[in-house]
């Protein structure tokens, strides 16, 4: 569709090459897998390499081509500095997240871009939040803001139901670093887009309610 930017090819070719090494040596994914139980004995460095490997190829390649859609939305309006900024914030928030979450869960491991790509995917919103964006089974194109609310309100179901093998509070973790540090580089948007800043901050404020309430 457009030319990929040199920092959006590296950040794909580091997972990839992180991913293939994952693939064909378990010592090695598990080593560097996000994991409660070594992050708490000190292998802090879990919490950005894990983001970098997958489970499979359907695993990587999901998050490099949603990457791939939203990357240059964020490129354009911030250069690849902040890009990559977003990039490792959003990561590392997921991780965060999911530290904060299932820190009585000392078997808890998790792995993936997804924390990382959502942080880019909630930058993009914030930065064109009436661009139009399609998903399965819905046969018209939907705002993007509406996609990225009804998301992260799937993903605190997901966290409360334990949905699936997905890791929902690295996803949600990595959209609020995004969210965040996108407000942080362009604090305008307060006043130009605030109806939009207030509705992406609704999920949430919904998790950590339901968080303090002992819900999830």
């Amino acid at each position: 569709m457009y030319n990929l930017h040199a920092a959006t090819i590296a950040i794909i070719a580091v997972n990839i090459i992180v991913s293939l090494r994952g693939f064909s040596d378990s010592v090695f994914f598990d080593r560097y897998k996000f994991s409660i139980g070594g992050v708490k004995a000190g292998q802090r460095e879990r919490t950005v390499t894990s983001g970098f490997l997958h489970v499979d190829i359907s695993h990587l390649f999901f998050n490099m081509f949603t990457l791939y859609f939203f990357a240059n939305v964020v490129i354009n309006g911030f250069g690849p500095v902040k890009f990559l900024i977003i990039y490792f914030i959003s990561l590392i928030g997921g991780s965060l997240l999911a530290l904060f979450f299932h820190k009585n869960e000392p078997y808890y491991s998790a792995v993936g871009a997804s924390g990382a790509v959502t942080g880019i995917l909630y930058a993009a919103i914030l930065l064109n939040p009436n661009m139009q964006l399609g998903i399965m089974f819905i046969p018209i194109p939907l705002p993007a803001y509406v996609l990225g609310i009804a998301y992260l309100l799937y993903s605190i179901y997901g966290m409360k139901s334990r949905l699936g093998n997905i890791g929902h509070t690295a996803h949600f973790g990595g959209a609020i670093g995004g969210y965040v540090i996108t407000l942080l580089f362009r604090p305008d948007l307060f006043v130009t887009d605030t109806l939009i800043v207030l509705l992406l901050a609704v999920p949430i404020i919904i998790l950590f309610i339901l968080e303090k309430m002992g819900k999830i």
